[in-house]
């Protein structure tokens, strides 16, 4: 009987294996099936928003702002200059250097803007960027985006403020809810990021990410994993039958 000898001293080892690879193969091809999900609810997520009107942040701030990540917006006010920071590890072609994040007061309340790129070179301090200072009212039309407050992976945690510390000028990861503590006054649980321009060549320079709206390969790796176990599973029975007939 097959099923006694896959449990028989001599066998149990392998078939023990067989039934680790066999689950661990099920689980990744159950972990890329997650993954088409996910993937597919930021796909809808996306085109509903790019769909919807834009938001008028002068005219209306909606509670729920927060859920409404790749819509477009659009909000006149004026920068506040004295509690910029910048974003670490960012590039501009095979340029390297930070991104320019400044508070927006506007009528209602006020909302960080990624204004863009800024070369490191020469920019090591608050101090030198302000030669990127727009005064005055401000017109800007862009998406809303949500903050990143986990590292990637592979990336590094933004410190914890030292004894006498008050803000952090330099950040790895665009941590909105962390950066807004450091602001003396309330501000959005969102950043705007404005439209690229592509007449613009001097920093800072905006840029809008480049979305796919595919469902990738995901569907074609749960194939195959499930296909994997699917294998182990059944072959190795008929292994053990065909090493009892060849004995």
């Amino acid at each position: 009987m097959i099923l006694r000898k896959m449990f028989s001293r001599a066998w149990l080892l392998t078939t023990l294996l067989v039934l680790a690879g066999t689950a661990f193969c099920a689980r990744m091809g159950i972990w890329q099936l997650d993954r088409l999900e996910k993937r597919r609810e930021f796909n809808a997520q996306v085109e509903s928003m790019r769909a919807a009107e834009p938001l008028d942040l002068n005219n209306n701030l909606p509670s729920d702002i927060g859920l409404m990540e790749w819509r477009a917006v659009t909000v006149s006010g004026e920068y506040d200059l004295e509690n910029q920071v910048v974003l670490r590890n960012q590039n501009n072609g095979d340029q390297y250097g930070y991104h320019l994040i400044t508070p927006l007061l506007f009528d209602g309340g006020a909302v960080l803007v990624d204004r863009g790129w800024i070369p490191a070179d020469g920019n090591s301090a608050p101090e030198d960027w302000r030669k990127y200072d727009e005064l005055g009212r401000v017109n800007l039309t862009g998406q809303i985006r949500i903050g990143q407050a986990l590292p990637i992976f592979g990336g590094v945690a933004d410190p914890e403020l030292s004894s006498g510390q008050t803000r952090l000028d330099a950040w790895n990861n665009f941590n909105v809810e962390r950066i807004a503590k450091q602001i003396p006054y309330p501000i959005l649980g969102v950043y705007v990021q404005p439209n690229a321009d592509d007449e613009n060549s001097a920093p800072p320079i905006a840029f809008q990410p480049v979305v796919e709206l595919t469902e990738g390969s995901h569907f074609g790796y749960a194939l195959q994993w499930f296909s994997f176990a699917t294998i182990l599973f059944i072959g190795y029975p008929f292994y053990l039958r065909k090493q009892k007939q060849t004995s």
